[in-house]
């Protein structure tokens, strides 16, 4: 079945498979992230917070989060902002993706699209339309700079795929998933904080530091 018969039917083809597509594609091996963004056409943002934060979702050395952070950080701020169509600075750009990069995204995200898929369907069009996309935006933005942290950079990156699938399935119902586990982890890393404050604060009065 072709993207658009599916798209007529209001089901948008699987990510991995529109990926798939892109790979087998005649051209050049490596693609700047405005050329990825054009190819992804209409679930192009949603498409783009998948892409970059599934690399995060997957453990990686110290370090390495932060560099993955930034592509993140760059589309967010533009859907906050309300842009039409995505923009790179030059030299990310340039960097972009290669195929096999890709290709070894889908083999990673793929068996786990494939059982998801068949939950996410278009409803509550509202959450998913240009006001909403603009406030997913916002907290993808706050979620992207949660995932420069080392060790716990795991989870912020799952919720932003979230939002990432909601929007490209335009299903309302995953934005108040994904929305309800950004509030959880808020709630989760202000404890926390509270709790190492205090400990520290005991650890000065118990041995006088």
């Amino acid at each position: 079945m072709t993207e658009d018969s599916q798209a007529t039917q209001g089901r948008p083809l699987a990510l991995s498979q529109r990926l798939e597509q892109i790979i087998a594609e005649e051209g050049p091996d490596r693609l700047s992230f405005s050329d990825l963004a054009v190819k992804l056409q209409a679930r192009a943002w949603g498409g783009l917070l998948v892409i970059f934060a599934a690399i995060n979702v997957i453990p990686l050395p110290p370090g390495a989060s932060i560099f993955f952070a930034i592509p993140l950080l760059i589309v967010s701020a533009q859907m906050a902002f309300g842009r039409a169509s995505p923009w790179f600075p030059a030299r990310i750009d340039r960097r972009g993706v290669t195929k096999e990069e890709l290709r070894r995204l889908v083999a990673k995200m793929e068996w786990l699209e494939v059982r998801v898929e068949r939950m996410l369907k278009p409803r509550l069009a509202t959450l998913t339309g240009t006001t909403a996309t603009r406030l997913i935006g916002v907290l993808c933005f706050i979620l992207a700079w949660m995932t420069m942290l080392p060790i716990v950079h795991v989870a912020p990156a799952a919720v932003i795929v979230l939002f990432g699938l909601a929007l490209i399935y335009r299903d309302g119902a995953l934005v108040i998933a994904a929305a309800a586990a950004t509030l959880l982890g808020g709630l989760a890393g202000v404890f926390l904080i509270n709790s190492g404050a205090i400990a520290l604060g005991y650890l000065v009065r118990r041995f006088g530091l």
